[in-house]
């Protein structure tokens, strides 16, 4: 599968963008940033709503923009879902869905029937925007932009507008999204929940820079930048419901370092979830005892860090193929005779299902 490689210099009033990045063209890539750090106006540029002079795209292999070549934004495959929906007022959601097609060739149409039933708005198709709630009117939103046949679909903040209850009944849409079709995403949030939930590949952003660039486990395991989803550090794992205890109501994630247990949320054997573990949930013993822990993996310290209280550490830790953080005192540290390399016990307090 070949890139996404996006390079674009822009010079605004009070702002200067400059960003050069490979990400994957497949999955969702998520722009994680403080406001202000151009991650809008990176996929402005994308789209070519905004020109950057010396800018560069090329998707897949096709070049969008470089130093000779510009295709604008209505000729370029993309499907554009922003914080408000913008659907057109006088018209149906159904007769929503069917606009812009007309810029697509009978060869690549597709019927907008998969789109409808993804974003399950079967049953709003005859009513107009005015007579939707606001998730479901992002819902249509969404399902127009993968209504052009995209060949890249950029989502700025889609849930931002939405209160938490709406949220929590579209983010299984977009899980689902992710999971059964092949366009690759590019995805800008605030929420450190939608980007654990949903994100293949983490850009991080600041003023205008790219700060860290990769696979989100891997760059949130990160020790050299202060990355943060969240009230704390800590890693995320991809992870498979192997059985339920339902006598202890406990259900067993089975990942690729070992298996964790956790609250059993109804969930059956062989679903595939992601779960954070945050670094002040894990602890470390270099011999076993009696505890009212459960989770108990065995690990290597991989690095230490120096943390952002000048009491305490930051340690990075290989289970397996997974990495896992754990912040402790200095004092521990030195008394657990912490050094790279170091094999010990990896205490697992609590999970999180992101869900």
């Amino acid at each position: 599968m070949e890139n996404i490689q996006a390079c674009f210099r822009l010079n605004l009033p009070s702002f200067r963008l400059d960003v050069d990045l490979d990400v994957p063209a497949r999955g969702v890539t998520a722009f994680f940033g403080p406001s202000g750090s151009g991650k809008t106006t990176l996929l402005r540029c994308t789209a070519g709503l905004e020109r950057a002079p010396e800018g560069r795209l090329t998707v897949a292999g096709e070049v969008w923009q470089d130093a000779h070549h510009w295709i604008p934004t209505h000729k370029r495959p993309l499907g554009y879902v922003f914080q408000e929906a913008s659907l057109f007022p006088h018209i149906t959601v159904l007769g929503n869905l069917r606009y812009g097609r007309r810029r697509i060739s009978d060869a690549a149409r597709v019927s907008v029937d998969q789109a409808i039933e993804l974003l399950g708005i079967g049953h709003l198709l005859e009513r107009r925007p005015e007579r939707l709630s606001g998730g479901e009117r992002q819902r249509v939103a969404i399902a127009r932009a993968l209504a052009v046949n995209p060949r890249l679909l950029l989502m700025d903040e889609p849930l931002a507008a939405l209160d938490l209850k709406r949220k929590q009944e579209i983010l299984p849409y977009l899980e689902r999204l992710h999971a059964e079709l092949e366009i690759p995403v590019f995805y800008v949030s605030h929420s450190p929940d939608e980007v654990g939930r949903l994100a293949d590949h983490l850009v991080v952003m600041e003023a205008g820079r790219v700060l860290a660039s990769g696979p989100l486990a891997e760059t949130l395991a990160r020790l050299d930048l202060p990355i943060r989803l969240g009230e704390d550090a800590g890693a995320i794992l991809d992870a498979t419901v192997g059985t339920v205890d339902k006598p202890w109501h406990l259900m067993r994630l089975d990942f690729s370092g070992g298996s964790l247990w956790a609250r059993d949320s109804g969930l059956p054997i062989g679903h595939r979830v992601r779960v954070r573990v945050l670094a002040r949930d894990v602890s470390l013993a270099d011999q076993l005892g009696h505890s009212s822990i459960q989770n108990v993996l065995d690990g290597r310290v991989d690095a230490i860090s120096e943390d952002e209280h000048p009491g305490l550490a930051l340690v990075r830790l290989q289970v397996g193929e997974a990495m896992f953080l754990a912040r402790l005192t200095k004092r521990a540290a030195s008394s657990l005779g912490l050094k790279v390399g170091k094999k010990l016990w990896v205490q697992v307090k609590s999970v999180a299902l992101l869900q």
